[in-house]
Order: C-alpha cells, then structure tokens, then sequence
C-alpha cells in the first residue's frame, strides 16, 4: 500500500524538482560570469535556424485557415469579416501555440538530447570538475534564449501567416482588397498582438525549461537519452495547449464583451 500510494504521488515530488531546478537556472542568469557569447549562439539556434520553418508553416496555416473561414461566412453572406477571423485567430491562437509545437519539436528535442548525452557519457560531471556550473553554462542561456527568440518567431508567423491569408482571401476567394484591409482596421486591437507575444514567451519558457530538465537528468545510456527526448516534447506540447486555455481566459482581450 505504501508503495503504491509512493507512485500514485510521485509526480509532486517531480514537479518540485521541476521548479527548484528552474529557479536556480533563472538565479544563475544574474550572477558572474555572464557568458553572453553562449547566450547569442543559443539565439542563433532557437531563432534564426527556424525561421524558415516558421515562415513555411505560417504561409500554409494562414492560407488554409483564410480558406475555410470563407465556406463558413459564405453560408451567411458575410464573406467581407474573412480577414478579421483569420487575423484574429492567428494574432491570439494559432501564431503562438503553432510556433511553439515547432519550436518544442525542432528545438526541444535538440536541447533534451544535447544535455542528456552530456548527463550520460559525464561530461556534466566533468563541467563541475572544473568549478563550472552545468545550469549556468548549458541550461540558463537556453532559457533566456528561448523567452527572447520564441515570441519574435510568433510575431513572424503572425506576418507572414497574415500574408497568406491576404493571398488566398483576395486572390482565391475574391474578397475585395479594400474591405479586406479595411475590416482589419475597423476590428483589430494591438491587444490581440500582446496576447500572442505574452503566451509566446510564456509558452517558450516552459518549452526550454522542460527540455533541459529531461534532459540534465536522463540516464541509462543512449535508451535513456531517447526517453527523455520523447518525453520532453510530448510534454512540451501538452503543457502548451493546456495552458493555452488558461491564458486565453486570463489574459485581458482589450475589448469591452457585453
């Protein structure tokens, strides 16, 4: 019965190792020495390598979600607010919960088996051989990095997905083009914008300290190396749509709802 009740509850314990190990890779950002070099090259990876990726993803879902949202207001006649839908549903929804499944996926997975195959074959033992502080040099610089560089990528998919809705809503659905940016402005609120970026960063965050945590304490070899990389993405992902919702309900629209 103990042990049963041991490993019914043992994912409290996991999670206040979670949150002490967070904390003290936050703490390490403001104490010496500030490795700024690390940081940048972190930068680098999480951002400007996926920015392809990103820019792909983002035409295509904006394209498509224009698309559809022109059946659905051509049932009722109001095919003119198929900007408005697209734009808001990218600016507040789809931009930062799509950017950070990329992310989770290309970058997570990378940052969880990095850290896990230094953890297995000791290279992190020897970092602390050597005075150097492993949170420090491999985990902090990813998540500052990643809180930096994830919602400038929502604002790109906001962008170009806006794009490919204009593409597809002006140039397929034969929208006018004028009414098309018009209810963009009659509608849309730089509330919508902060929305996104403030769930981006929340999302991103969570996404590199997940990674690095299932990765800074994988062990087993390379079968566990692989559980961890596993691991941190699906629970990467379904911590973002989780929380997806409770930011959505708590984050404040800009709009005064009746």
């Amino acid at each position: 019965m103990k042990n049963f009740v041991v490993r019914r509850f043992a994912w409290i314990k996991e999670l206040g190792a979670f949150g002490i190990f967070t904390k003290d890779a936050l703490a390490a950002f403001f104490l010496p020495p500030f490795r700024m070099n690390v940081l940048v090259d972190e930068i680098e990876f999480i951002g400007n390598q996926s920015l392809f990726i990103i820019c792909l993803t983002s035409l295509f879902t904006g394209a498509v979600f224009a698309y559809q949202s022109w059946l659905a207001f051509s049932i009722v006649g109001t095919q003119s607010l198929v900007s408005v839908s697209t734009s808001l549903a990218l600016l507040r929804e789809l931009a930062p919960v799509m950017t950070s499944i990329v992310v989770a996926g290309r970058v997570g997975a990378a940052m969880a088996a990095n850290i896990g195959i230094m953890r297995v074959t000791s290279q992190i033992d020897a970092l602390e051989l050597m005075a150097i502080s492993p949170l420090q040099y491999l985990v902090t610089p990813k998540l500052i990095a990643a809180i930096i560089s994830v919602p400038l990528l929502c604002a790109v998919f906001c962008l170009i997905g806006n794009v490919g809705g204009y593409i597809v809503g002006v140039g397929v659905c034969n929208v006018d083009a004028g009414i098309y940016i018009q209810k963009l402005k009659e509608y849309l609120d730089p509330m919508d914008l902060y929305h996104g970026m403030i769930k981006a960063t929340c999302f991103g965050f969570l996404i590199s300290a997940i990674s690095c945590y299932k990765g800074y304490r994988a062990k087993n070899g390379a079968e566990g190396v692989g559980r961890a990389t596993n691991e941190s993405v699906v629970l990467s992902i379904v911590t973002i749509l989780v929380l997806d919702y409770f930011l959505t309900v708590l984050i404040p629209t800009g709009r005064r709802l009746s």
